[in-house]
């Protein structure tokens, strides 16, 4: 599902605009990016968890020509699904 199609589905099922839409999830991925960048998290009972993880350095390889570089340790955001998410989606 496309952006474009995820508003469409918003629309349709919260009756409201296509224009609305589009500005409810805009300022939700606002909300969720703002949370994550200060180091907080999101959590929607049933539906998940958004929340910032620590990855550390690691060695890795050049695919091109082989060689051993080693990858800079960094802040990954990520998305633990809830228990109602799960069980929808294993019926």
């Amino acid at each position: 599902m496309t952006k474009s199609e995820l508003i469409k589905q918003i629309a349709e099922r919260a009756e409201l605009t296509q224009a609305k839409a589009a500005e409810a999830l805009q300022a939700f991925e606002a909300v969720v990016t703002d949370e994550l960048s200060k180091g907080g998290e999101i959590a929607l009972t049933g539906f998940g968890t958004f929340k910032v993880t620590d990855r550390a350095a690691r060695a890795g390889r050049n695919p091109q020509t082989g060689a051993e570089i080693q990858i800079a340790a960094s802040k990954v955001p990520t998305f633990k699904a809830g228990k109602a998410l799960k069980e929808a989606v294993n019926k």
